[in-house]
């Protein structure tokens, strides 16, 4: 028996191993609130994110245990904001999301290398490469993505949930209360669960500045912090929350028609790529092709 035969059964034989261990894991029945914990002790919401449901099991038997070793303060400070700016801090947490990058970036490109040598694949090894990229910024990319919708989704509700709340204020409600009634109206949504955050600061004793403070970090939307700046420099200086409210809901309804302005021009001027590269050509196409057919034929 020759070493390629020799190499060939070992590779089966590695490959048969993951699969069976693949497959443990995956359909092991240890999923109760001890095997998929968070650090304190919490079990964590499923992931919207088929890709990453399906990785759990592996991450929590496989890379969790070496997710210590990344001890950097300052990466897993920007790994914390990232999530909570996403609002995906239920589900994921730091170590998660370190063990994904591990999973993805590291154990997978090393098993590709591994099968593409014991079984005689022959597949460029700078797919490993490929593959170590992705999975490295595979967390990063989601996290980001998911921050982009509800950013946007959240800017899209405020104006609305500024006009409630200025409704509200003068119609004799007090902040606080303001808040509540939104929160009882305002069913799946983003922002209004973070009033609801808001909401249980102030119930167990912040400070209306410091539970908007940290509406504003959680947040991080523009539209947000300026709208809370108003707020507190409003408590500051002792003038009426309903007035500034109203103020800020015609300034945001101001911006708002200003910025659809600017897509609507913008638009314009992206509707001239596909009319001079698609639509240009077709129609010299039709003006002059009797023109060439007559010169190239005699007018036959």
């Amino acid at each position: 028996m020759g070493f390629n035969h020799i190499f060939l059964f070992s590779g089966l034989a590695l490959g048969a191993m993951s699969v069976y261990l693949f497959c443990s894991i995956i359909f092991s029945k240890k999923n109760d609130a001890e095997s998929l914990a968070w650090a304190e002790g919490n079990e964590p919401a499923p992931s919207k994110m088929p890709l990453i449901q399906a990785s759990r099991p592996l991450v929590h038997n496989l890379t969790l245990k070496h997710v210590s070793n990344v001890k950097s303060p300052k990466y897993r400070k920007s790994i914390e904001n990232k999530l909570i700016t996403s609002g995906l801090n239920k589900e994921l947490n730091i170590d998660e999301f370190i063990g994904l990058q591990i999973l993805w970036g590291l154990m997978f490109p090393i098993f590709f290398i591994i099968m593409n040598f014991a079984l005689q694949l022959d597949y460029p090894y700078w797919i490993s490469l490929v593959i170590a990229g992705f999975g490295l910024y595979f967390p990063h990319l989601y996290c980001n993505s998911h921050k982009k919708r509800r950013q946007g989704t959240i800017t899209a509700e405020l104006p609305f949930f500024i006009d409630l709340m200025a409704l509200s204020t003068e119609a004799g409600l007090d902040f606080f209360g303001a808040i509540q009634k939104i929160t009882e109206k305002a069913k799946n949504s983003p922002l209004a669960d973070e009033l609801l955050v808001v909401q249980k600061d102030i119930k167990l004793g912040s400070s209306r500045n410091e539970a908007l403070t940290g509406l504003m970090d959680r947040l991080d939307v523009d539209e947000i912090t300026s709208v809370c700046t108003m707020i507190i420099d409003s408590d500051e200086t002792g003038a009426s929350i309903a007035k500034t409210l109203k103020a800020k809901s015609e300034q945001m309804r101001y911006e708002r028609f200003a910025r659809a302005e600017k897509e609507g021009a913008k638009a314009s001027q992206k509707m001239l790529i596909p009319m001079i590269a698609l639509i240009l050509p077709a129609v010299m196409l039709t003006i002059f092709a009797p023109v060439g057919l007559s010169f190239f034929y005699g007018g036959g």
